[in-house]
């Protein structure tokens, strides 16, 4: 019997022990990866029952109240050291920014992919009447045309999830500020923290578990749901089987639409992470004075910035 069970229904006493139990789950799950990642080396064949098992544990703890505290101790602690050591805490900034700014550098070359992609297909289509695309060296990829141009859609979903935060951090949203405007600097940094901390994390965290879930249930059976108990998982695993879901929207389409899924989770980890990069930033900033506003911001430069000061050396 774990801490939890001897609170009874007392809620602060519930929290206490969660967050007790939290340090121990952290350690027990880096300490005994295979109970949990067992099934990845069996990931495209059938798994043996200990795969079984782990798969179980992995989908069960992938969306729990014991990952939830886990990762609240991990903020807690980490945000402790943060107040103490307020270069720490830029840092965090920093490399949580970096991130951001790194995946949707590289996933906004999906949009140029999918502009020349539709490109060839038009002009296939157009001049020689092609049925089918192949690509490849070596090994052939050969799919039918209306499957390449449906498939644009993953580019569209990776530039819309892959690039959100970045475009966060560049300031690139469209916002409306008719009351945060005019507010001080230090009211503007107070409402980014209660933002970060109160609108973005409930959100992502939603989404997540409702994302988590519904990905399960399209690569694996028998599917996998949120009410389920981790014993009544572990019992069910013993049936466990990949099914990873190939169906079309259309005749010859695009038919790889789990990538909408696991993207839709890539998306929200890194909302979860530009929300604690927001809430230092804005603590930092509220801190140390409006000195320190864009410190350490890594902002692209558009043309006219550039042009500017090109102008200026000249």
């Amino acid at each position: 019997m774990g801490l939890v069970d001897t609170w009874g229904g007392n809620a602060f006493g519930w929290i206490a022990a969660q967050l007790i139990e939290a340090f121990y789950n952290i350690g027990f799950a880096l300490l005994n990866p295979g109970l949990w990642l067992a099934w990845v080396p069996q990931i495209n064949g059938p798994m043996d029952p200990a795969a079984k098992q782990a798969l179980a544990r992995f989908i069960y703890y992938g969306a729990s109240v014991e990952l939830f505290f886990a990762v609240l101790v991990i903020f807690a602690v980490v945000t402790s050291a943060g107040l103490i050591f307020n270069a720490f805490m830029w840092r965090c900034v920093r490399v949580l920014e970096g991130v951001a700014n790194s995946v949707g550098r590289v996933a906004a070359w999906a949009g140029l992919l999918m502009v020349l992609q539709q490109i060839v297909i038009i002009f296939l289509q157009g001049i020689f009447a092609v049925s089918d695309i192949s690509i490849g060296l070596g090994v052939t990829f050969e799919r039918p045309v209306s499957w390449w141009s449906d498939e644009l859609k993953l580019y569209n979903a990776i530039v819309i999830t892959l690039c959100a935060t970045y475009t966060f951090v560049q300031g690139g949203h469209v916002r409306v500020d008719l009351l945060y405007a005019p507010m001080s600097f230090r009211a503007k940094r107070r409402i980014d923290m209660f933002g970060a901390l109160f609108f973005m994390v409930p959100s992502a965290i939603v989404i997540w578990i409702y994302g988590w879930f519904f990905m399960w249930r399209h690569l694996v059976l028998p599917n996998a749901s949120a009410s389920d108990t981790l014993d009544r998982l572990m019992t069910r695993s013993q049936a466990f089987q990949w099914n990873v879901e190939t169906i079309s929207t259309s005749a010859n389409g695009f038919d790889a639409y789990f990538l909408f899924k696991i993207l839709l989770l890539v998306f929200t980890f890194m909302v979860l992470l530009q929300a604690v990069a927001v809430f230092y930033r804005a603590f930092l900033e509220w801190k140390e004075g409006e000195a320190s506003e864009a410190k350490y911001l890594d902002k692209d430069k558009t043309g006219d910035e550039t042009a500017d000061r090109v102008a200026k050396i000249h």
